[in-house]
């Protein structure tokens, strides 16, 4: 565990705002920061957070449009760029969030050069391969939070189905966080029960391959749907950003499956993929035994294809 553990929540938007909130209440580091140019806006959310700090336990929070607010910081989470319009994909913001990155990298590193980043701004894989190339960080010490959200989305509806707790339900979304992301069915399980020999206990029927593929598409386009209701998500990617901050600040050694920029992993190279990899004090470094069907690995190439393509549109 670090020892008085100090997080920087770079962007003081939606979701910036949602990551510091939800770190302040689980407790995920012992001081909080949050930085953003609109120094109005931050000082605005600054105060509201800390105006609950009686209740938020022993955590504290600092902000501003001064980057020097994020000195010494052990975790910086980048939630800062342009957001997502209704209808755009995840894609489109890569030419404007690129070069917002690209630009404030360097000033990071600069006030924290020991730091781990987690990059939460979308396309937060095609970013990430950018932000680490710019730097030249390892690969383990600068990831995106990629599909841990979705694999919360996918396990909240299998649940949901099964008749069981999220927590017993394994299964993970890898590839690409946005529109060729998959979900790893060859090893998805409820309990120690394979998906497809789960039988519910309320009497409905057993899974199928088509329902399983409607989940897939469901939680891909999961996003968009909030995003047309609301204008942003911000209050689940805010949770698992959280929860990626705590298992390195506590070296947890946790499975979670970030995109780090990948090398030979199933012959894949240079490009960010979230795949399970295991995150700690250390960073996230990716389990190179993780295995696929035929099937799978067809899709998980064709996602680095995809990514690949837009990281080279933007070199």
């Amino acid at each position: 565990m670090i020892e008085n553990s100090k997080l920087t929540v770079v962007g003081a938007g939606a979701v910036g705002s949602s990551v510091a909130y939800a770190a302040l209440i689980r407790g995920s580091a012992r001081h909080v920061a949050l930085y953003d140019i609109a120094a109005e806006k931050t000082e605005a959310e600054v105060l509201d957070l800390a105006h609950g700090a009686q209740f938020t336990g022993s955590s504290d929070i600092i902000g501003g449009a001064d980057i020097s607010v994020a000195k010494g910081s052990h975790v910086v989470v980048i939630t800062a760029g342009a957001k997502q319009k209704p209808g755009q994909t995840r894609i489109e913001l890569a030419g404007v969030n690129a070069n917002i990155l690209k630009s404030m990298m360097p000033q990071l590193l600069d006030v924290a050069p020991d730091a781990t980043f987690v990059i939460v701004t979308n396309p937060c894989d095609v970013l990430t391969v950018l932000a680490q190339e710019a730097t030249g960080l390892p690969y383990e010490r600068i990831f995106a939070s990629g599909t841990v959200l979705d694999t919360s989305r996918l396990r909240w509806k299998i649940a949901q189905r099964a008749g069981v707790s999220i927590s017993s339900v394994h299964a993970y979304i890898v590839g690409e966080h946005g529109d060729t992301e998959f979900p790893l069915w060859s090893h998805a399980t409820v309990g120690n029960v394979p998906i497809l020999d789960w039988q519910p206990l309320d009497g409905q029927p057993k899974f199928t391959v088509e329902e399983l593929d409607q989940i897939a598409v469901d939680v891909r386009d999961a996003a968009y749907k909030v995003i047309q209701g609301k204008g942003a998500t911000n209050y689940a990617i805010g949770l698992s950003s959280a929860r990626i901050v705590e298992a390195i600040l506590d070296d947890e050694h946790a499975v979670m499956p970030v995109s780090a920029v990948l090398d030979d992993f199933h012959g894949v190279s240079g490009v960010a993929l979230s795949v399970p990899a295991v995150v700690s004090a250390a960073g996230a470094v990716p389990i190179r035994e993780t295995s696929f069907s035929g099937h799978e690995l067809g899709l998980f190439r064709r996602s680095a294809d995809a990514l690949r393509e837009v990281a080279d549109s933007l070199r």
